[in-house]
């Protein structure tokens, strides 16, 4: 008999684990990890809400400044098919160096890393082991039940709490009839990892470019860098064994991306379309059994905690990777979750708890989407549209949840993040320029005149996002590009509905002359 069972031992479920036994270390708790070595998922980028719950919940600073990198923010670049040089592709980014910690991760060492220091706290471990059955408590019983395939025998677990941090298997969603797909944002994903990847901060590229490589104060290379297009965008991030991760996100009713082909060769056909891309991957190689593709990547679970059950992480939910924060939600969940857990092993009444925790993820989760990704595939290919959603997403961010998370961690991590009238505020207006800008981009697109800012500016910022009230002056800048644009639109004519027609990749790249 345990006190809880957590079913999943990657970062969500070591996570909970950990801070489980650390607020309660008579807690009797068993994870059950199905696989018997971690691979390296797709969410190898932190943001700053995570990169805090690592930091300063979780206090593994030491393990992440000695085996990953650390991320220098956010860069993104545009580019239109008339352009063939890297150095004129419109660049939106950091000018210094990012002020708060952030990183660069290969999941399956962060994995490890947590799986074993929840077993060093006490964790007991299955794995590899498969959870066959599960038989909530019945109104006789106060335990529920899981069979479980372990080795070459079959066991038994039974514990009054269930935690499911299972990832996209999403277990208990799917027993209970929870799960459900988020059917207005049907995003899909390739992704593989490459070897031979040029560096933007080489030699090479600084004889090339001497004035491109001399703009900036900080590692372009250390970044993650987006390239940017209308209804898709590619992820390169850096990894520190040399390897290079490249993934495009689409939205399929705008792009048709490549179909045909291994999914390392669709994505370096697409990617060479565009000239940073061209330069970074011309000799790149495969790595070998690295690759995937996801459709439809967004989801979530409609309830999250019950009689004795609990749902986490990616198991929850997941919405878009644009911005990285899919670890953010996860440390939410996680957080939120032990401290319902460990109140009821107290003895504590968790009814009104469970109910918050429903509450609170559902209203959390349409809020961030509405706020930042309903729509916004529209204009990533607008330069100066993606420059004022920037500014204005990211300056909201810092003054809402880093600034939140940053002073208050163990009462910002306990909620959902949106929550509370200020919450509802700014989802409001982030709700409302998205759509703006999204309907900026469609008029555009319909007159014939997109793109018309993707080359030949570098928007560099150097001020950076600090989670204090000057980055206000970020957000002012935001809104003067975003009514710019607004007045710019008033004079837009439309002059052929098939300008916004899904665009393809081969059609890009006879426009792009490649």
């Amino acid at each position: 008999m345990h006190d809880v069972i957590i079913i999943g031992g990657a970062f969500s479920g070591a996570s909970m684990g950990l801070l489980i036994k650390r607020a309660r270390p008579e807690a009797r708790v068993l994870i059950i990890e199905r696989a018997a070595e971690f691979d390296r998922k797709v969410g190898e980028s932190t943001s700053e809400v995570a990169a805090c719950f690592l930091t300063r919940v979780l206090r593994i600073s030491h393990h992440l400044n000695h085996e990953h990198l650390c991320k220098q923010g956010l860069r993104m670049w545009f580019t239109a098919p008339e352009n063939q040089c890297p150095a004129r592709c419109t660049e939106i980014g950091a000018f210094y160096q990012s002020r708060l910690p952030t990183f660069q991760i290969d999941r399956s060492l962060l994995d490890e890393h947590l799986l074993a220091m929840a077993q060093e706290e006490g964790c007991e471990l299955w794995r590899p082991a498969k959870v066959e059955e599960i038989a909530l408590a019945s109104h006789g019983s106060s335990a529920h039940r899981l069979t479980v395939k372990l080795g070459g025998e079959t066991r038994e677990a039974t514990a009054p709490w269930i935690v499911d941090a299972s990832g996209k298997a999403c277990v208990m969603a799917r027993k209970l009839g929870l799960w459900r797909k988020l059917e207005t944002h049907p995003t899909n994903s390739l992704w593989a990892r490459f070897s031979g990847v040029k560096l933007l901060d080489s030699h090479e590229s600084a004889m090339q470019f001497p004035d491109f490589a001399d703009s900036v104060r900080c590692s372009r290379d250390m970044a993650t860098n987006h390239l940017m297009g209308r209804g898709w965008w590619c992820w390169i991030i850096p990894l520190k064994n040399g390897d290079v991760s490249l993934g495009l996100t689409y939205d399929p009713r705008v792009f048709d991306a490549p179909k045909e082909g291994a999914i390392a060769s669709r994505l370096l056909d697409h990617v060479k379309q565009h000239p940073i891309g061209r330069f970074l991957f011309a000799d790149a190689q495969a790595v070998a059994l690295d690759a995937r593709g996801y459709s439809h990547l967004p989801y979530y679970a409609d309830q999250v905690a019950g009689e004795g059950w609990t749902i986490v992480g990616d198991a929850a939910g997941f919405m878009d990777p644009l911005y990285s924060q899919g670890l953010d939600y996860c440390s939410h969940s996680v957080y939120t979750a032990h401290k319902l857990v460990v109140q009821s092993l107290a003895g504590e009444d968790v009814t009104a708890s469970c109910a918050a925790f429903n509450s609170q993820f559902r209203q959390s989760y349409f809020r961030w989407y509405r706020s930042l990704y309903d729509g916004k595939y529209a204009y990533l290919g607008e330069a100066d549209l993606m420059r004022a959603a920037f500014l204005m997403d990211l300056a909201c961010y810092f003054i809402g949840p880093v600034r939140l998370v940053y002073e208050r961690p163990d009462a910002e991590f306990g909620v959902m993040p949106y929550q509370g009238r200020a919450g509802a505020i700014f989802a409001s207006f982030m709700s409302f320029y998205n759509r703006r800008l999204a309907s900026i981009a469609d008029k555009r697109a319909a007159a014939g005149a997109a793109a018309r800012q993707n080359v030949g500016n570098r928007w560099l910022i150097k001020q950076g996002f600090v989670p204090t009230a000057k980055v206000l002056s970020l957000l002012a800048r935001g809104l003067l590009i975003w009514f710019r644009a607004e007045f710019e639109a008033v004079f837009l004519t439309a002059v052929s509905s098939a300008a916004v027609r899904p665009v393809a990749a081969s059609e890009q790249a006879s426009q792009s002359g490649v």
